[in-house]
C-alpha cells in the first residue's frame, strides 16, 4: 500500500496504490527460528518494506551490527531501531508527491507501519527459550512506539494488524468500532470498558490451542488472510491486496 497526499476536499492521506505482489513475510536470520510480517505502509521512502527487512537481515547476518549476538539476542529492539533510522532519514529529506507542472509541491504523509515479530530467542548464551515469543513494533505518523510483548510465554492466540475489521468481527465477536460506540452511550466510561471486557470474554471464538499442528495453524492463517482480503475488496475504499497461492515464503 502506498500513501499519498489528501485528495481534494479531504484532510486525511489517500491510498494511491495497492500492490498485489508485495512480500511482507520475511525470515530475519537464516537458520534461526525468527521471522516477521509487516502491515500498513508498504515502503519507507523509495525502499519497499521487504527490501528494508532483508537489508536488516544482511546487517545482522554479516556482523555489521556489533550489538547482535546470534547466541544471545533480543531482536525486537534492534529491528525497531533500524526501521526508525530509515524513517528519520526520510524525514530529513522528505519526498514530494508528483503533481502537474505549475502547481505547488506537496509533501507525502508521515509514515505509519507495523511489524509483528515472532520466534524463539535465547534465555542465556547457549540456551534457547523453549517457548516462542511475539512482539509488535509500530511507527505511527513517523513516531516510534514502544515495542510491545504481545503475550506471555504460556499464552496462545491470534495476532493481526492492518486491515483487521473482518477478523475482529469473526474471531473476537464484534467490530473494532464498538468501543467508541459504547463510550458514547454507556456512562460512566468505566462501565463501558467493563461491558467491552465482558463481551470479549464471552464472544471470542476459541479456535487456537497450544498443541495445534503447524500445518493447521498455517491453514488458519491463510483462511483468515483471505477472509480479510475479500471483506476489504467488497467494502467501500481501497482494497488491501490479494494473496498468492503456492508462494514459498521460507525462501525469502
Amino acid at each position: 500500500m502506498q500513501m499519498g497526499p489528501p485528495l481534494p476536499n479531504q484532510q486525511s492521506p489517500a491510498i494511491v496504490y495497492v500492490y498485489n505482489n508485495a512480500n511482507k513475510i520475511v525470515n530475519l536470520y537464516k537458520g534461526e527460528p525468527i521471522g516477521c510480517v509487516a502491515f500498513g505502509a508498504g515502503s519507507i521512502g523509495n525502499a519497499s518494506i521487504s527490501t528494508l527487512l532483508k537489508d536488516f537481515r544482511y546487517r545482522i547476518t554479516n556482523g555489521l551490527d556489533s550489538t547482535f549476538d546470534v547466541k544471545n539476542y533480543t531482536i525486537a529492539e534492534l529491528l525497531a531501531s533500524f526501521l526508525m533510522e530509515q524513517v528519520t532519514l526520510i524525514e530529513q529529506h522528505p519526498p514530494l508527491a508528483a503533481v502537474p507542472a505549475g502547481l505547488p509541491k506537496i509533501s507525502l504523509p508521515k509514515i505509519s507501519l507495523g511489524v509483528l515479530l515472532g520466534g524463539y530467542s535465547w534465555k542465556s548464551a547457549g540456551k534457547r527459550n523453549g517457548l516462542g515469543e511475539s512482539w509488535k513494533i509500530e511507527i505511527l505518523n513517523g513516531v516510534a512506539k514502544e515495542q510491545v510483548l504481545l503475550r506471555q510465554e504460556h499464552e496462545v492466540g491470534i495476532i493481526w494488524g492492518g486491515e483487521g475489521e473482518a477478523i475482529s468481527r469473526l474471531v473476537v465477536g464484534f467490530s473494532d468500532g464498538l468501543a467508541q460506540i459504547l463510550q458514547t452511550v454507556v456512562q460512566p466510561p468505566q462501565a463501558a470498558n467493563q461491558l467491552l471486557t465482558l463481551l470479549r470474554s464471552n464472544l471470542q471464538a476459541p479456535i487456537v490451542f497450544a498443541p495445534m499442528p503447524i500445518q493447521d495453524a498455517i491453514d488458519l492463517a491463510e483462511w483468515l488472510a483471505h477472509t480479510a482480503i475479500m471483506f476489504s475488496r467488497f467494502k467501500p475504499g481501497a482494497p488491501c491486496g490479494r494473496p498468492h497461492r503456492n508462494r514459498r515464503y521460507n525462501e525469502t
